[in-house]
């Protein structure tokens, strides 16, 4: 009878694997403990070992192809002389599996006092789910493994419950099986998408909660629907992490009272007149340059790694705020970061730009350090992977040379979707940033 290779677990909370290349062709020998595929995790790839001796008579799932779920079936293997054809259609159980509770049911109720015994974790419907070292460990041993319960991921069969089932002697003759958890059915690939997220009670239910009369009804309006459906979106599906530092602003301050007092006059005006955020823009745009790994959009089949930092600012405006982008900023003066923001951020409030202009981006900043904000966490907006919160420059106090000073200092938290930016590549890039805003000049070179 065929022997199906499935899609081993090789973790605890490996769901799906991509199966990175196939070690062996059909037609094949192939001997238990030959390495047959190699299996790619969130983490590694790893070497898929053969259970059973035979012929690979069949690959059903090609080399290079991604998300296998756990227990899918990938390849068949035939006995010697068997032939190849009953591959393409591979035994199952002869009681479908919905079948299952409904017998377990009748059982317990033509015994209450007997419990019901829960069937060994099966790989399939004709051998236990056991990784290839309990297998041979078994073999060994002379032990049934239909009669080992598993303790691993979805009840698999793991070396230690060999050794548990010899120590117990009850793997062994007529010995009563083990109840173990029946592995749950794997998704087809493409599916198991996660349910939607409760969004609260419904409008009726909030508006009860209230005495008639006791408030006024405003409608949303398209773009507070779209803030609200894509923030939501975001901050259930982006996996966030937050990376804070203190940064010493006094250099900065004092660099840009001196650049904003050279500026030159143009119409009977300075030609510029820089802001602490107009030189926050550059100093990100310059760390993401040199932190080019974290200047990357997430997408399901890639990642997209810019080659030039396009920085979206957060800018509050009637019902709700949109996020013009100063495109390529790092090769931009501080006058051009400031005079396109100034421009952008007047015709974002009269609702006059174009939609090139916000629409895309590979990171952003949200300032609310004008409002006095100390500190505070901002939501990732996809295609970013970062956004940066910036809270408002203060006076305190600092240990410089071991003295006590004061100095003023600004709190900086960067969001990452950590999907695509880890911890220490967020702190690179913080770190960097801070580099930019504690010694300014090096924005000027």
């Amino acid at each position: 009878m065929p022997t199906n290779i499935l899609m081993p677990a090789l973790s605890p909370t490996m769901e799906k694997g991509n199966l990175a290349k196939w070690l062996k062709k059909e037609g094949d020998a192939i001997k238990s403990g030959d390495i047959i595929a190699e299996i790619e995790t969130d983490k590694a790839t790893m070497e898929v070992e053969a259970v059973d001796e035979g012929i690979l008579a069949k690959i059903l799932v090609p080399d290079g192809t991604a998300d296998v779920a756990v227990n899918e079936i990938i390849g068949v293997i035939t006995a010697e002389g068997e032939d190849a054809k009953a591959a393409s259609a591979p035994a199952k159980s002869e009681t479908p599996k919905a079948e299952a509770p409904k017998a377990e049911a009748a059982a317990k109720a033509a015994d209450p006092a007997k419990p019901a015994e829960a069937a060994p974790a099966k790989a399939d419907g004709n051998r236990p789910f056991a990784s290839p070292l309990a297998r041979r460990l078994a073999k060994e041993a002379g032990l049934d493994l239909a009669r080992v319960q598993g303790s691993g991921p979805h009840g698999r069969i793991v070396e230690k419950d060999i050794a548990a089932a010899k120590a117990g002697g009850t793997a062994k003759g007529g010995a009563t099986p083990h109840p173990a958890a029946a592995p749950p059915p794997s998704p087809a690939r493409g599916e198991g998408k996660a349910a939607p997220l409760a969004t609260g009670p419904s409008d009726e239910q909030t508006k009860k909660l209230f005495a008639a009369g006791s408030y006024e009804e405003i409608p949303h309006d398209g773009m507070r629907k779209t803030i609200a459906r894509r923030l939501l979106e975001a901050k259930q599906t982006v996996p966030h992490f937050y990376v804070t530092v203190d940064c010493e602003l006094d250099a900065l301050l004092k660099l840009r009272g001196e650049l904003n007092a050279a500026a030159p006059e143009k119409d009977g005006k300075p030609a510029y007149k820089l802001s602490v955020n107009d030189m926050v823009i550059k100093a990100l745009a310059l760390a993401l340059r040199a932190v080019p790994d974290a200047n990357v959009s997430w997408t399901d089949g890639a990642m997209l790694k810019h080659k030039h930092a396009d920085v979206g600012v957060a800018v509050s405006i009637p019902g709700g705020l949109i996020t013009p982008i100063i495109r390529d900023a790092c090769h931009k003066t501080l006058s051009q970061i400031s005079n396109e923001m100034k421009d952008m951020a007047g015709r974002a409030k009269a609702r006059k730009l174009k939609p090139e202009e916000y629409q895309g981006g590979t990171t952003a900043v949200s300032n609310l350090g004008m409002f006095g904000v100390k500190d505070f966490a901002a939501i990732v907006n996809p295609p970013h992977a970062t956004i940066l919160a910036v809270g408002a420059g203060e006076q305190r106090a600092v240990v410089k040379g071991g003295q006590l000073a004061v100095a003023t200092v600004m709190s900086v938290t960067l969001s990452t979707d950590h999907r695509a930016v880890d911890g220490a590549l967020g702190a690179e890039l913080l770190a960097a940033f801070k580099g930019y805003i504690e010694k300014p000049m090096a924005m000027l070179v």
